[in-house]
């Protein structure tokens, strides 16, 4: 038998063919991929779940109001009267970076129900008010790392303890920060 180029080319498929192919492909893959690649989304949602119910408890508790990266952004930008106290420990944090204008005092990342010179850097309920001034209603906005983290609950709720008024946690902290691309300070 001869040779024939014509008997080694595979049929030719119609367009509309090749086209429910590619729309069946298309229609299947996220359905697939959800079964494999993003198998941890669930377990994900139950952990964002957690961080959500612990930060409202905490804000609740706290008695503070919570304010938002874009928030804290335009008190800066107002030139509003704020005090922005940042939570974190002063060398490992605040020394290298920094929100504009922050002023550092330290609490301990673990619930401070009563005070404690061991959480505070030794420092004292009275170093704390003469921190926060004379002015009970002074606009307050306490950071720390991120979402997680309990330093800034604690500020915050011990400023409301102390009898100021106009009290926020800024819970997105130093991470949400950098991450909208806003500047820092450093010492």
């Amino acid at each position: 038998m001869p040779f024939s180029k014509s008997r080694l080319q595979r049929p030719r498929r119609s367009f509309w063919l090749n086209a429910f192919i590619l729309a069946a492909g298309l229609l299947i893959l996220p359905l697939t991929a959800n079964a494999g690649l993003f198998s941890g989304k669930f377990e994900a949602e139950v952990q964002t779940e957690q961080v959500a119910i612990k930060l409202h408890n905490d804000t609740l508790a706290g008695g503070y109001q919570l304010i938002d990266t874009n928030g804290v952004k335009a008190l800066l930008d107002n030139k509003e009267d704020v005090l922005i106290i940042d939570a974190m420990p002063y060398k490992d944090s605040y020394k290298k970076e920094h929100i504009p204008t922050a002023i550092q005092f330290e609490f301990p990342i673990a619930s401070m129900p009563e005070w404690k010179v061991t959480g505070t850097d030794g420092k004292t309920q009275e170093n704390f008010a003469a921190l926060l001034g004379a002015d009970k209603n002074k606009t307050l906005v306490f950071y720390c790392g991120f979402v997680k983290c309990g330093r800034s609950h604690n500020a915050a709720a011990w400023a409301i303890k102390m009898g100021y008024n106009n009290v926020y946690r800024y819970p997105g902290g130093i991470y949400a920060w950098k991450g909208a691309g806003f500047d820092t300070e450093s010492k």
